[in-house]
């Protein structure tokens, strides 16, 4: 079993940047890949960013591609979603998600995932 928790977001203006944290419990999770996902309101949970489970492996949407860098330190058992340049269309819920299996970008393959937290990029 996992189990995650997400920090960090909030309101921003579009241009700035946030850091949101997953925090991972279980003994399991060192061999387990995390991706980030979000949902707009009326919309389907889209893929954001994804890392393996010894952080040698990135993948992100072309979306946020140069912008957002997904990061893991598994001392401490956390995940990081750096976001930058952060644009009024980044508004959405971002959740973290957990699975043995790496390079997954359906939110439906993935085993885990936390409660989701607010992100708001508004003038």
């Amino acid at each position: 079993q996992v189990q995650l928790v997400e920090s960090g977001g909030g309101s921003v203006q579009p241009g700035d940047s946030l850091r949101l944290s997953c925090a991972a419990s279980g003994r399991t999770f060192l061999s387990y890949a995390v991706g980030w996902f979000r949902q707009a309101p009326g919309k389907e949970r889209d893929f954001v960013a994804a890392i393996n489970w010894s952080g040698g492996n990135t993948d992100y949407a072309d979306s946020v591609k140069g912008r957002f860098t997904i990061s893991r330190d598994n001392a401490k058992k956390m995940v990081y979603l750096q976001m930058n340049s952060l644009k009024p269309e980044d508004t959405a819920v971002y959740y973290c998600a957990a699975d043995p299996r790496y390079g997954l970008r359906m939110a439906l393959q993935y085993d885990y995932w936390g409660q989701g937290i607010q992100v708001t990029v508004s003038s």
